[in-house]
């Protein structure tokens, strides 16, 4: 049987066989005839989809047009209408673009050489952008004198339909700008935050000046804005000799948190003119966040110090103890009970006592300074812990500046308070 008498099923065979045939392609009998020609047109037409590209020829002497198949799926035009004449594109240009098209067809109907633009038509009842390059037909066989000035015998056109790019272009540059407006609300909210934290919180320079004592105090803002939080401290004379030390933090993050954390500091100020003791006053601010911060926690740790006796008397509310460094050893201190402000209403405030010594310095902080995501929070006291022991002997406000430095720099995704108390030397012994 001659290969050009046997069956469709017959060459089949041979495929999935192996057999005499040894056909490599699983084609069609259409497929496997069709002549190079058509092979071609047909490979051109696939690509001219898949770039929803098309090309079109424009005779400028008889004024016929030829369209490839593409070109009117572009255009939205049935092909029993035939394609659009040169002169008849601009029927179909939005009106702001004509002054492009009459560019290009000016350049090359006068065979100056292929020319580009890029215009939008109206394809129904929406605009599409399209890319266009023309060029001579025949750059040599021109209708004008022969120094160039007159027009082709014909133009040909290379048209795109860039819609879908545009649209994502446009979606982009949208979302750009939406992201560098938020950057810029985000700016502004941060200023203002860390406006009117300075304005409840003055942040102080240099060591405070306080009653045998020397004091040192860093608010570190957490690196990214939406965290900025809660975090206070407060550091001041009392009428009766002692001195009210204190830090704390309010949960949550902006503005929210910010106000929260006035309320409760400035409840705190005035309670403590009435001579309670560090546990009662913590109560006292307990009752305010349960029935007035309602969805509110806190965390705080507050204590007077005697400095006619260095006996410093403290309570704590959730917060990590505060750390003491005698010696060149730094060690937490016994830390008392006592649960987060905000949580319940029936559990007790212990005092606790710590006698201290010339030299000795005490570290206050907020668990921004310890808690990291990228670590666990033992790891983060271990590093407080050993660069606090090298604050003794040295400036404090230097020092707290080491030890941030020591410890990672500031918490990217939370801020703290750190506030270091020193018994200085005029300090009368106990």
């Amino acid at each position: 049987m001659s290969r050009s008498t046997r069956s469709e099923g017959e060459l089949m065979v041979d495929v999935m066989s192996g057999g005499p045939g040894q056909l490599r392609r699983t084609t069609s009998t259409a497929a496997a005839t069709r002549q190079p020609g058509e092979l071609l047109a047909a490979r051109l037409a696939h690509a001219q989809r898949l770039g929803n590209m098309g090309w079109a020829e424009w005779d400028l002497r008889t004024g016929a047009a030829t369209w490839s198949d593409q070109m009117y799926v572009i255009f939205g035009r049935d092909p029993a209408d035939g394609p659009v004449g040169l002169a008849e594109l601009a029927a179909h240009v939005e009106p702001a673009d004509l002054r492009l098209l009459d560019q290009l067809l000016v350049t090359a109907v006068q065979g100056r050489g292929p020319a580009q633009a890029e215009f939008r038509i109206r394809r129904g009842d929406e605009l599409r952008n399209l890319r266009v390059v023309l060029e001579p037909l025949d750059p040599y066989a021109r209708t004008g004198p022969a120094d160039g000035a007159g027009a082709t015998r014909g133009v040909h056109g290379v048209v795109q339909d860039i819609t879908g790019r545009r649209r994502a272009e446009r979606i982009m540059s949208e979302s750009r700008r939406q992201l560098l407006e938020a950057r810029e609300r985000a700016a502004e909210e941060r200023h203002v935050m860390l406006a009117l934290r300075e304005a409840i919180l003055p942040e102080p320079t240099g060591c405070l000046d306080l009653p045998h004592t020397r004091i040192a105090v860093r608010y570190v803002p957490a690196e990214k804005t939406a965290s900025l939080g809660g975090d206070w401290f407060e550091a001041t004379p009392l009428p009766d000799g002692r001195v009210l030390l204190a830090i704390g933090d309010v949960s949550g993050h902006g503005l929210p948190a910010i106000a929260h954390m006035a309320q409760l500091r400035h409840a705190l100020v005035g309670l403590t003119m009435t001579g309670e003791s560090a546990g009662g006053l913590l109560a006292w601010l307990n009752e305010l966040a349960i029935h007035r911060l309602e969805g509110t926690t806190a965390t705080a740790v507050l204590g007077h110090l005697d400095a006619s006796t260095r006996v410093f008397t403290w309570a704590r509310a959730g917060n990590l103890a505060p750390i003491l460094v005698r010696d060149g050893v730094a060690r937490p201190l016994d830390q008392p009970r006592g649960v987060l402000l905000g949580a319940t209403c029936d559990q007790p405030y212990e005092l606790a006592r710590t006698q201290l010594t010339e030299g000795d310095l005490l570290l206050m902080f907020t668990d921004g300074l310890v808690e990291r995501r990228t670590r666990d929070i033992d790891e983060g006291l271990s590093l407080v812990l050993a660069a606090a022991a090298r604050l003794r002997g040295c400036d404090l406000d230097a020092g707290l500046d080491k030890l941030l430095a020591d410890i990672g720099g500031p918490n990217p995704e939370d801020d703290a308070c750190l506030l270091a108390v020193g018994i200085r030397d005029d300090a009368p012994a106990p």
